[in-house]
């Protein structure tokens, strides 16, 4: 199960975020999914492949060619976690403040349970501070 649910981990990020497809998300996010640390608000949660999508067109929109890098990837039983590097240039104004065409490059630490091919929760961390630091928004 392990070794299935690291291929799940790898196909979520190479096909939804590198490849932008979103049916991938309908695939691999479970309908009762949830994900953490995604959103500004405290205590806010993505939950199902409609808030995803929602989350990941203001994110594309922003870094038209944002690319994922999955540096590493441990997995026991249900369990996966993910250290990735993510790069891209900041070319639109979906996340609240406008453009600054510059490049980023931070981390994202994400684990994940996995059950039947799907994600069903998550809990991102993403070096948010790194990222808004070099679109100048702190």
């Amino acid at each position: 199960m392990s070794e299935a649910n690291k291929q799940v981990m790898r196909r979520w990020f190479d096909e939804v975020w590198n490849k932008r497809n979103t049916a991938t998300i309908d695939e691999l996010f479970a309908a009762h999914g949830v994900a953490h640390g995604l959103l500004e608000e405290p205590g806010t949660l993505v939950r199902g492949p409609k808030d995803f999508k929602v989350f990941h067109e203001q994110f594309v929109t922003a870094f038209p060619d944002i690319s994922i890098s999955v540096d590493d990837v441990i997995a026991e039983g249900d369990m996966v976690a993910a250290r990735c590097s993510v790069s891209g240039t900041h070319q639109g104004d979906s996340l609240g403040y406008a453009a600054t065409q510059a490049p980023v490059d931070f981390k994202v630490m994400v684990f994940t349970r996995i059950n039947n091919g799907q994600i069903t929760e998550a809990w991102n961390t993403v070096d948010f501070v790194r990222m808004y630091r070099q679109t100048g928004r702190m």
